[in-house]
């Protein structure tokens, strides 16, 4: 299953039976169908009551635990590699073009102010 291959155990797992809320009348307020799933070690929470019985939404908020813990997993897979690209990025070094575009930018920057300086004054001044 899921769970397995996530590394998720049946102990790291607090399962507790709520009343339901909203639309249902006097059912809804007699029975515990919904079902709050805490994984532990990572501190997340599912609420489920998407069905009226108690065993297809303890499935159910098993799948949606599964679903956000690989969320979660994969986001912190692209952090650690957008972290490791953008460290091969600065470190690398730059192409012969980039450095003639920089070098083309950086003089056309030193003509722009060198036309700033104030006409009465000379070079040597």
């Amino acid at each position: 299953m899921r769970m397995g291959s996530l590394g998720v155990a049946r102990e790291d797992l607090e399962e507790s039976f709520v009343r339901g809320r909203g639309n249902g009348g006097q059912k809804i307020n007699k029975t515990s169908s919904t079902v709050r799933l805490r994984h532990l070690p990572t501190g997340l929470e599912v609420i489920c009551q998407e069905q009226r019985s108690l065993s297809q939404n303890r499935y159910q908020a098993r799948v949606l635990l599964c679903d956000k813990l690989e969320q979660r997993r994969q986001a912190g897979h692209q952090a650690r590699q957008a972290a490791v690209s953008r460290a091969r990025a600065q470190k690398g070094k730059r192409s012969a073009g980039l450095k003639r575009q920089m070098i083309k930018t950086k003089r056309l920057r030193s003509q722009i102010k060198a036309g700033r300086k104030s006409p009465g004054r000379g070079e040597d001044s």
